[in-house]
């Protein structure tokens, strides 16, 4: 048996339980005695946890309560074989706003989790704000449909297929390859390791397959999702080599509470590539948004 996952982060972790989502694991800073709290959500992919949200975590601690939870399926939370599909991710989101952090809150999510993010907010009134690094949703070409995204995750879901399949993305060397695309330079040591280490849980390759099959996407996310989100909401980006953002400009011009930055010379990864770029962003639209 292998040692026990460390943490992520050098912080508290709590936990939020539910049926469908199981239990989800949140770290925590809350040494803040004022300030609204913050909630950062790591991307989707092979091998995430809150680790990717470091950066921020690490910045905006002491300044404000600061939450960055893993997401269901990854890092320190329960990795059961369960329906993974972007209504739990969208219900862990809620659940950890609600009755975690309980109050309004300001919400940075990466990647494919700005798709949660979005759906979260919905139907929450606590959040305050939707702050989306490198967000998926937002390419011209369309997903797979519903029945070649099934029929990729019966492919992966074979036990032998799967199997060997989950241990080639996540030898030390393709965890190391997948990262350095999202870097202009090299990834950070500590995020390779500790992305390589949390593959060795049990269960680790339950949600990474439903995210390989395409199923934890929203089609055409812009009509779907984005364009019904009434909070405030910035897009940082620049290039991504697995994201584009064609129709980005499409949601700019028809929503005037959507606001974006370009956050250059980055991969996708701006807070760890150029973090004083990315927080000067993310101030300055907090303070836009305080007097609204």
């Amino acid at each position: 048996m292998s040692d026990p996952l460390p943490a992520a982060l050098d912080a508290d972790i709590c936990h939020w339980t539910s049926q469908r989502c199981g239990r989800v694991a949140c770290y925590r800073d809350t040494s803040a005695s004022a300030g609204r709290p913050l909630l950062l959500l790591h991307s989707i992919n092979a091998a995430p946890s809150a680790m990717e949200m470091k950066p921020l975590f690490e910045h905006y601690r002491g300044e404000r309560p600061v939450y960055a939870p893993d997401l269901p399926g990854f890092g320190q939370s329960e990795r059961g074989d369960r329906d993974y599909s972007p209504a739990l991710y969208a219900d862990a989101i809620r659940g950890i706003l609600d009755e975690v952090i309980g109050e309004p809150a300001d919400v940075v999510a990466l990647s494919t989790s700005a798709e949660f993010a979005a759906r979260a907010a919905l139907t929450c009134d606590h959040v305050r704000s939707l702050a989306l690094i490198s967000p998926t949703g937002f390419g011209a070409r369309p997903r797979p449909s519903k029945k070649t995204r099934d029929r990729l995750f019966r492919f992966f879901s074979t036990p032998i297929v799967g199997t060997w399949l989950y241990k080639a993305l996540t030898v030390k060397p393709s965890v190391r390859y997948f990262l350095n695309m999202g870097f202009e330079g090299r990834p950070p040591a500590e995020l390779v390791n500790y992305a390589h280490r949390t593959t060795k849980e049990a269960g680790a390759q339950f949600a990474p397959f439903c995210f390989l099959s395409m199923r934890l996407f929203t089609d055409d996310a812009p009509n779907t999702l984005y364009c019904h989100v009434a909070a405030p909401v910035l897009v940082l980006y620049d290039r991504d080599p697995n994201i584009s953002f064609e129709r980005l400009p499409e949601v700019l011009d028809q929503r005037a509470n959507w606001h974006s930055v370009r956050i250059s010379p980055t991969l996708g990864l701006p807070h760890w590539e150029q973090p004083e770029q990315t927080i000067n962003a993310l101030d300055e639209f907090w303070h836009a948004t305080s007097a609204e």
